[in-house]
């Protein structure tokens, strides 16, 4: 009897959360509405997305950020896209780089990061903080495994916010080339 309750207990929260919508959320494709996120720079400024793609098209490169360590592989995909950096501006794409991790020490982490190997970040670049793998989650993107944070993604969105681009790594490698994301965001703008 014990367990037939906890089976029918099981059971009818789980409809309860799927009538509710309180699912694990869905990994964004191209064509998708991209979720709005609001999170924070080094700075303390305020990063919306809803808010960039009102001004044109931006480019959302999610990094693994700390899971534990600085990743190499991130370093490098962050100095191909700073190279690509003028090419970006004359296409008046917006770059946002997310680094995600646990909230303790995270914007210390960033900062490192944000030197390391004399990166010169430009100006129009943005750096916000993901603490707690908020925008991770919110895009099913985590990566829940000892010393690991979120699967690095990029996702060129449209002035509209939708997404018409979308890259994502389920290992180190295989991470989007800025030359490919330029094209997408050529695409967009017919150029």
């Amino acid at each position: 009897m014990r367990n037939h309750f906890f089976s029918f207990l099981t059971a009818g929260l789980t409809l309860c959360f799927m009538t509710l919508g309180l699912h694990a959320a869905d990994v964004p494709k191209v064509g998708d509405k991209a979720v709005d996120f609001t999170l924070k720079g080094l700075a303390n400024e305020t990063v919306r997305l809803d808010k960039l793609t009102e001004k044109g098209t931006v480019v959302v490169v999610l990094l693994r950020g700390w899971p534990g360590y600085q990743c190499p592989v991130c370093d490098i995909q962050a100095h191909e896209f700073i190279a690509a950096a003028p090419e970006f501006a004359a296409a008046k794409a917006q770059l946002v780089f997310i680094y995600p991790g646990p909230s303790q020490d995270l914007k210390a982490h960033a900062q490192e990061f944000q030197g390391m190997k004399g990166k010169l970040w430009p100006r129009e670049f943005l750096y916000a903080l993901d603490p707690d793998y908020t925008m991770v989650n919110a895009y099913g993107l985590r990566w829940d495994a000892p010393r690991e944070t979120a699967h690095p993604s990029t996702f060129v969105i449209d002035s509209k916010g939708v997404i018409q681009f979308a890259k994502i790594s389920h290992s180190h490698g295989n991470r989007a080339k800025a030359a490919e994301v330029l094209a997408a965001v050529k695409a967009i703008s017919g150029k």
